[in-house]
């Protein structure tokens, strides 16, 4: 089915609020709240006449049949009062308020929303159109919200290369809007891998998945979107703590890790000092069984989600470059990671692919081991699309065929036979293995390895279009605006 129109549609409406000032996040917080109230009506009569646990003087009866004045302040009730229900109700509803000052405009969102039947779409069509969404708002740059938004093309071919599998745990201690979940799902429910029995969709449903996501409009949606893929059940227990993952230990180890955790070095909290003003404090983390102690965020992910991993879990995880060449912890972590873990595969990703401008990245791929004196890692294979690549979210944004070929050479079915594409005969080949002695013998033992040439560098002809070079140029410019007022704000 195309959604394409019934996200046109949904998002179309947004025009209108915008001008009331209603931003884009807003917008999607109250579809999530009318839609969910919508879905819960739906399955509360027959033929499923489900105990959905929303109290009658606040359901979705209780919104239509009023107008004006009286419907929004009925509407601010109904947000309170779901607010403190139990599960998924309550934590759908947690700290929602009411953006939509109108009482007109808040009763055609409401008519909009009615005039549905959402258990009728299937729950790959509800997904796809509350994705469509998703995307929409992280394309306002203004808004924040691509930070929580992983391009798609590079979850799939993410999930791709790890393979789920039925009956297996799948946790994101960062996970943003869902997008790592819902892609493993897919891949679950598709007869072209898995042919699911009753127990194992049972499972997939609700106790595959294991999230954190301490923001809480984020975790919102999350849980929303989650929700209308068909996991979770409406009156269970959401699987997504908004507890801060880095904090301690994890209760429960998982079979999978895939992540994209928050950009930004440091980890940091705010507080009020002796004479009333605003400080910040880089935050460090205290943890036994981390490998280094270190306010640097993303090098405390990748030691935390070594930890949440089962003696045989799996784990893909993008990091920022920093994290594959910065001393101190960070050459710690590398060693340990070499030494502790098969660090097998890294992918060097290009710029111009995130929401969040100018950012360097990689998806670094490790299988956890049983402790052992022995090294676990024998060689790390490097897949550089970066060099001579060029990419923009709008003129020229990455797509899944893009990434085919780094899938054909990690060979999922078999990861264990590989061949390279580079040698001296053929030295533009992006697939070359460096055995672990090669890189601990590098300073710091860096892992930062690039060896194709840029060709910008020596051939004007291999420069990108004037259009995308333009937006490369507005990008770096908008990072490095970023990272002007990070320093200025003494972060």
């Amino acid at each position: 089915m195309n959604t394409a129109p019934i996200v046109s549609k949904v998002w179309s409406f947004c025009t209108t609020l915008r001008d009331d000032g209603v931003g884009y996040g807003d917008y999607l917080e109250q579809l999530t709240y009318l839609i969910f109230l919508k879905m819960a009506d739906e399955y509360a009569k027959p033929p499923y006449n489900r105990d959905v646990g929303v109290p009658a003087a606040y359901d979705w009866g209780s919104l239509t049949a009023l107008r004006g004045a009286e419907l929004e302040a009925h509407y601010v009730k109904v947000l309170r009062e779901l607010g403190q229900q139990k599960g998924m109700l309550g934590q759908i509803f947690t700290k929602s308020q009411n953006k939509i000052t109108d009482p007109a405009k808040l009763f055609r969102l409401i008519d909009m929303v009615d005039g549905t039947k959402w258990i009728m779409l299937g729950a790959d069509v509800k997904g796809d159109i509350y994705e469509g969404l998703l995307e929409r708002n992280a394309e306002d740059t203004k808004s924040g919200a691509g930070q929580y938004f992983t391009p798609r093309a590079l979850i799939q071919a993410m999930v791709e290369c790890m393979r789920p599998e039925p009956g297996k745990t799948i946790a994101d201690p960062a996970c943003g809007t869902g997008g790592f979940f819902l892609a493993a799902h897919d891949y679950l429910t598709d007869p072209a891998h898995h042919a699911l029995d009753r127990e194992q969709k049972e499972f997939l449903k609700n106790r595959t998945f294991h999230g954190n996501e301490i923001v809480a409009g984020t975790r919102r949606l999350c849980l929303m979107n989650m929700f209308l893929h068909g996991i979770g059940e409406m009156s269970g227990e959401p699987s997504i703590s908004p507890a801060d993952a880095l904090v301690a230990s994890p209760s429960d180890t998982f079979d999978l890790v895939l992540a994209n955790p928050p950009f930004g070095k440091k980890s940091s909290m705010t507080f009020t000092n002796a004479d009333g003003e605003q400080e910040t404090e880089d935050l460090t983390y205290n943890r036994q069984d981390f490998w280094a102690t270190t306010s640097n965020k993303q090098l405390n992910f990748v030691q935390h989600i070594r930890t949440m991993l089962k003696t045989t879990g799996r784990a893909a995880v993008v990091v920022p470059d920093n994290v594959l060449f910065e001393g101190g912890a960070g050459e710690t972590i590398r060693r340990k990671l070499l030494q502790n873990t098969d660090l097998h595969t890294i992918l060097r990703l290009p710029t111009g692919i995130f929401y969040a401008q100018g950012v360097r990245a990689n998806v670094i791929f490790f299988d956890n081991r049983p402790a052992s004196k022995d090294p676990q890692t024998s060689r790390v294979w490097f897949y550089d699309y970066r060099t001579n690549v060029h990419h923009t979210l709008k003129q020229k944004p990455m797509t899944y065929a893009h990434l085919r070929d780094f899938i054909v050479c990690y060979n999922p079915l078999n990861r264990h036979e590989r061949t390279e594409t580079w040698s001296e005969a053929t030295p533009d080949g992006r697939w070359r293995a460096y055995s672990r002695g090669e890189l601990l013998s590098r300073d710091k033992a860096s892992l930062d390895v690039f060896w194709l040439k840029d060709r910008s560098m020596t051939d004007l002809d291999s420069l990108p279009e004037p259009d995308i070079l333009l937006e490369e140029i507005i990008e770096n410019l908008g990072a490095a605006m970023d990272n002007f007022a990070a320093i200025r704000h003494g972060s």
